[in-house]
């Protein structure tokens, strides 16, 4: 189990960014009250008035899907703000540009100068109908012309007058899986603007799980069975409602007789739909080639400034991962950091005077601009 952490742990780091140590705030006490706090008391947001803006994806590697389109909505500050840079914004398992956490974070950064890309990956609503296929950890092929579209954004944005300079840098923030996916398409060196140069001028994730096999493994516990059946009934309803159909054997899995499919879990659906679909033998294989823990421990270079967030008391994705990165992370991995907090549960961070971690995502991503 991961140790509690100190409280002037991270104080270096958060003097620097103006932020102070995260203290949870009643009534939402606990990891599964933090986690669950835009579930139990949503959040009445603005009309959604995100430019849409279709990108095209190639076939899916292993052939299970072909070309398509994924869907974003940008979201651009007040024309009266200068545009500082644009955030790639990506969602996590089960979730879309939809969902609170994320819409309450683009918000925040919407009205600190930020440009919002808000991506609806593979299978995601509401862009289901315009990709077969589904996502998973590590998409690189649909996440490649995803950050070509982004870049090309940024100039756009300064050249119609909304950018106080001549460019933008691009960052990244992702939610849970979101980051995730972020973090490998970043370790693909192929995917930057020029040779030398990072995928990312910039990257933060939260709550993020960097060991797939352990995350699994984590929702299996009968403590987190709510849970595990509300991820597992939007994978399988969002699986069910592609566009090209399932193939007889996913069918029989996800449904069977009567309704009563053989998936029972996470593990389950990434071994007969996740793996097969992205071309790893199995789903040990997919855990296993999509955690980017091994790479971020070799301490590769050519990665943006990243920061890594995460709860002690998070239910889904355990903290030892992240744990284990702070312990070892050299003095000279200067694009390395890594924020453990006692509280926070799974992107909550609900605290005094609002969400402490989408505050904590503006201050870091606002270093990496002019």
């Amino acid at each position: 189990m991961a140790r509690r952490v100190e409280l002037d742990t991270h104080s270096q780091l958060l003097k620097q960014l103006g932020m102070g140590i995260f203290k949870q705030r009643l009534p939402w006490l606990g990891g599964d009250l933090q986690t669950l706090r835009d579930t139990l008391r949503p959040v009445n947001f603005p009309l959604d008035c995100g430019e849409e803006i279709l990108i095209d994806v190639p076939a899916m590697p292993s052939g299970a899907a072909g070309p398509g389109q994924l869907l974003a909505l940008l979201d651009c500050p007040a024309k009266t703000q200068p545009t500082s840079g644009l955030v790639l914004l990506l969602h996590g398992l089960g979730g879309s540009s939809r969902r609170e956490g994320l819409r309450r974070m683009a918000l925040a950064l919407q009205q600190a100068g930020f440009a919002v890309l808000r991506l609806n990956l593979r299978g995601a609503d509401p862009g289901r109908h315009l990709a077969a296929g589904t996502y998973a950890a590590e998409c690189n092929s649909d996440l490649g012309p995803v950050l070509q579209r982004a870049r090309k954004l940024c100039q756009q944005l300064a050249n119609d007058g909304f950018a106080a300079k001549t460019a933008l840098p691009l960052l990244g923030a992702g939610i849970s899986l979101g980051g995730t996916m972020l973090l490998n398409a970043c370790l693909e060196t192929r995917h930057a603007p020029a040779a030398g140069k990072p995928v990312l001028d910039g990257l933060v994730c939260t709550s993020s799980p960097l060991d797939l096999a352990a995350c699994s493994a984590s929702i299996e516990s009968p403590r987190n069975t709510v849970y595990k059946r509300w991820l597992l009934k939007r994978l399988v309803r969002q699986t069910l409602a592609d566009p090209a159909g399932v193939t007889p054997s996913e069918q029989q899995l996800l449904c069977g007789v009567a309704g009563q499919g053989s998936v029972a879990s996470i593990r389950d659906f990434d071994a007969a739909i996740t793996a097969p679909r992205w071309g790893y033998r199995d789903v040990d294989a997919y855990y296993s080639g999509a955690s980017p823990l091994a790479a971020l421990h070799a301490s590769r270079t050519g990665l943006p400034p990243t920061l890594i967030v995460q709860a002690l008391d998070d239910p889904w994705v355990p903290a030892d991962a992240a744990q284990g990165l702070a312990d070892q992370k050299a003095p000279s991995s200067d694009w390395l950091e890594v924020l453990m907090t006692n509280h926070g549960g799974h992107n909550g961070f609900h605290g005094r005077g609002g969400c402490w971690g989408d505050q904590l995502v503006v201050r870091w991503l606002s270093q990496f601009v002019a």
